[in-house]
Order: C-alpha cells, then sequence, then structure tokens
C-alpha cells in the first residue's frame, strides 16, 4: 500500500495533530492556524481545510474499523436512535444519529426525509455492522417502528419514551457546537462527510468516565495527554 503522506512536507505526526484538533474542538480554520503558531507549527487555515478533506475520512476509518472489530465480540445490549433538523443552504435536511449505552455513535445518516424509508436505512446500516441489539430506544416517531416491523425488529425489543432517550439527546450537543464553529454547512454531501468523521473521533476521546474508576480514568487522561503533548512536541 502506498503512503499517503508520500509528497507532503509536513510529518504524519503533524498532519494527525492538526485534523484531530480542528474536529474534535469547536474551532475554527484560522483558530486552529493561531493555535498552531503559538508551539512554532506554521501552517495556514488553507492547508487545515485541504488536511481535513483529505485525511479525516482516512483517520476516521482507522478509528472506525478497531472499534467494530471490538465492539463486535461483544453482546449490543441497547441502542439508542434519534434525529434532528439541520440547516443546509436554507433548507431543511435531517440527521439521524444511532449510538450504544455507553455514548458511543455508531452510526450517523444525513436525509432529505424524515420518513419510514429514512429510518430504514439507518437500521440498516447500523445492523450490518454491528449486528442486532437487544433493544432499541426511539422517540414517539411512527417512521421507527415502521422499519423495525418491515426488518423484524419489534415489540419487547423496541422501546419508546421520551427521558429513556436521553442519550441519543445528549449525543447531538457536541455536533451542534461544532456546527455554529463552522458557521453551517453548504451541502449535504459535505454534511454527511464531516459528521461521520466527528462521530468516530468523539468516540476515540470517550474515556467512559462514569464505568471505570477514578483512579483509571486519571492514568487513561494522562496517557492521553502524553500523546498529544508528544504529537506536538
Amino acid at each position: 500500500m502506498s503512503n499517503p503522506f508520500r509528497y507532503f512536507n509536513s510529518s504524519p505526526e503533524v498532519i494527525r495533530l492538526v485534523v484531530m484538533k480542528y474536529v474534535r474542538f469547536p474551532l475554527s480554520l484560522r483558530n486552529v492556524e493561531d493555535l498552531l503558531a503559538e508551539r512554532g507549527i506554521d501552517v495556514s487555515h488553507e492547508t487545515v481545510r485541504f488536511w481535513w478533506n483529505r485525511f479525516g475520512p482516512m483517520f476516521a476509518a482507522e478509528i472506525r474499523k478497531r472499534r467494530v472489530a471490538h465492539m463486535r465480540g461483544y453482546p449490543q445490549w441497547r441502542w439508542h436512535l434519534d434525529e434532528v433538523f439541520v440547516k443546509v443552504n436554507g433548507k431543511l435536511c435531517y440527521l439521524w444519529r444511532a449510538v450504544d449505552h455507553e455514548g458511543e455513535v455508531l452510526e450517523a445518516v444525513v436525509t432529505a426525509r424524515r420518513d419510514k424509508v429514512a429510518a430504514l436505512k439507518l437500521l440498516k446500516r447500523i445492523m450490518k455492522t454491528y449486528g442486532g441489539p437487544r433493544s432499541i430506544v426511539t422517540d414517539g416517531l411512527r417512521a421507527y417502528s415502521a422499519a423495525m416491523n418491515e426488518i423484524g425488529v419489534a415489540g419487547e425489543r423496541h422501546e419508546v419514551g421520551g427521558r429513556l432517550n436521553n442519550r441519543a439527546e445528549n449525543s447531538h450537543q457536541p455536533f451542534r457546537r461544532r456546527e455554529r464553529a463552522m458557521q453551517r454547512f453548504r451541502c449535504l454531501k459535505t454534511l454527511q462527510k464531516f459528521s461521520s468523521v466527528h462521530a468516530q473521533v468523539h468516540n476515540q476521546f470517550n474515556q467512559e468516565r462514569h464505568l471505570v474508576t477514578r483512579p483509571v480514568y486519571k492514568q487513561r487522561r494522562s496517557a492521553a495527554l502524553a500523546e498529544w503533548r508528544a504529537l506536538a512536541a
């Protein structure tokens, strides 16, 4: 396999640092440029844009591959499905998101409509990748029930409730903050691309803080910070 960094003067570590910083935090392209200049790295905001478009999906695919291989070895307990409105050039479209019981994003799908076909598209994607869960939690949207009846996931495995789906509702907040920093999106393709990459990068930094003991969490956090300092040095 050819080296994707072959024709770039910057090191792969710097490129990965720039892409991860831009996707992970609600920063503009020029904010990333200023932060890198403070560390002695001379990179323009247009270079940040080019690197994110070129290497963002590749880094997200690496994270996704590792996590899928790990998650398929364990039974899926509960999934939470939800959708939000997103404006693209003044028109409303819908971002469908599926998260597991730990808050990790399984899949993000962008559609122009909010119907059974869109819900079925989301369900088929996540079930093809991760298998079937023990239960699925949604809100009261009828499109979910219709899609689950078609693929045979209904009855006791389908839970409907407002507060039961808080896990999915909260998963939209990091993306909303990122959306405001980017001053919205211009096309559906860009929205789909960024939402998929952002979901995987968010999973990478999900430390499962509510499950691990505090000393173990501190150890993991220290290791993550040390890795970031090594990349930025």
